[in-house]
């Protein structure tokens, strides 16, 4: 072999060791970030401070000692503020719309399967970690409007199309007369919560509603519903 094929061969081969070591140190980084536990520990810490500071107001020097892990441990997990409030928006979102909508699924009576919805909803979304969420969220509208744009695009606005699906559903099979199931769709939600989800929201209500409190306003507003859109 020719000195020069040698050399060629011999800068390829170094070549594609960088590669490899490049590959390794980079699956490196990524293991080192990979721990779940450490990661919801970084979350629920900057839970905790964004719901007692806010948005602006934190740092991710807050979050740190909130947390009980080192600077350089979190910037492992999150590059910025903005990504650990991203991450923290998904997991809000996910803990507000899981497991609320079987009871619209299957053929039950519609007035039990939109009570057993509504009652589901409103203990949802006045519980502690909802409202919350609901305030973090909002708190950012002004200043990352496409971040609160998604939350309620993936969250509030997909399950309103649950909902408007199943009054579809009812008015082809004559149950409803319904000329607007959208609107309808946002009037029940309302109906559902009503005296309950904006005193939770604005601090005027300290504790989650009874569940006979619940009980009570979501029977009274599923009723008042199907008065006005029950086929006689």
């Amino acid at each position: 072999m020719s000195s020069t094929k040698a050399s060629h061969v011999a800068s390829m081969e170094a070549a594609a060791l960088e590669a490899v070591i490049r590959v390794d140190e980079r699956q490196g980084r990524l293991a080192a970030g990979q721990d779940p536990a450490k990661r919801q520990q970084i979350l629920e810490g900057a839970d905790r401070v964004f719901s007692q500071m806010g948005f602006d107001a934190a740092s991710m020097n807050d979050i740190t000692r909130e947390a009980g892990v080192s600077k350089g441990t979190i910037y492992v997990y999150f590059d910025s503020k903005e990504e650990l409030f991203m991450e923290l928006c998904f997991a809000y979102r996910d803990k507000l719309f899981s497991g609320i909508y079987s009871a619209l699924e299957g053929d039950h009576d519609l007035r039990e399967a939109l009570i057993a919805f509504g009652t589901a909803l409103s203990v949802k979304v006045t519980s502690d970690v909802v409202i919350r969420a609901q305030r973090v969220v909002i708190s950012v509208a002004e200043r990352m409007p496409s971040m609160s744009q998604s939350f309620y695009e993936n969250g509030p606005k997909r399950g309103q199309a649950l909902l408007r699906a199943f009054l579809d559903k009812h008015v082809a099979a004559g149950d409803l007369d319904i000329e607007d199931t959208e609107l309808a769709t946002y009037q029940l939600s309302d109906l559902m919560v009503t005296g309950m989800l904006r005193r939770r929201l604005f601090g005027c209500m300290d504790n989650p509603p009874s569940e006979e409190q619940i009980r009570k306003t979501v029977t009274s507003g599923v009723d008042m519903f199907l008065k006005a859109y029950k086929k006689q």
